[in-house]
């Protein structure tokens, strides 16, 4: 079975409120679980994909400056 989780992720919130798409993304990030991530992967890549080079880059260096 193959399964295309971007296209899952966006058909499951398709019409969401704000309310329902953040909700959505801190119920993923509280429960731990690591099959949440790949659903949180494409919404990262959609949100990713919609800013320009120097959001981008400043998503890079908020992450960077909190792995360690």
């Amino acid at each position: 079975m193959n399964i295309d989780i971007r296209q899952a992720v966006k058909n499951n919130l398709n019409n969401s409120s704000f309310e329902d798409v953040k909700s959505t993304i801190v119920d993923a990030i509280n429960i731990r679980e690591e099959k949440v991530l790949p659903g949180l992967g494409a919404l990262f890549e959609i949100y990713w994909n919609s800013v320009g080079e120097d959001e981008r880059n400043h998503i890079v260096q908020t992450i960077t400056s909190n792995i360690s």
